[in-house]
């Protein structure tokens, strides 16, 4: 099991390119997101576009959640610049 009792991709056994990702942009620097149910809850999959056979990060719904309320809430606006 991954960090945090979280599995990792290759743990939820899902077939990456079966998979409805959704895209951020049209770049290859993009990130691609897909949402997987596996070993009894739902995931979220975060990639970068351009490196489809690259890294594959898994966050938890609740991890998702609390990141785009963040997001919503200006958390990393310092990051833009």
């Amino acid at each position: 099991m991954g960090s945090g009792n979280k599995p990792t991709v290759d743990e939820l056994q899902v077939d990456l390119a079966s998979q409805a990702w959704q895209r951020s942009g049209a770049g290859v620097d993009a990130l691609e997101t897909a949402m997987v149910e596996a070993r009894g809850a739902r995931w979220v999959l975060v990639r970068i576009a351009g490196d489809v056979a690259g890294r594959v990060l898994v966050y938890s719904r609740h991890e998702w959640a609390c990141f785009l309320d963040g997001a919503k809430g200006g958390e990393f606006d310092e990051a833009l610049g």
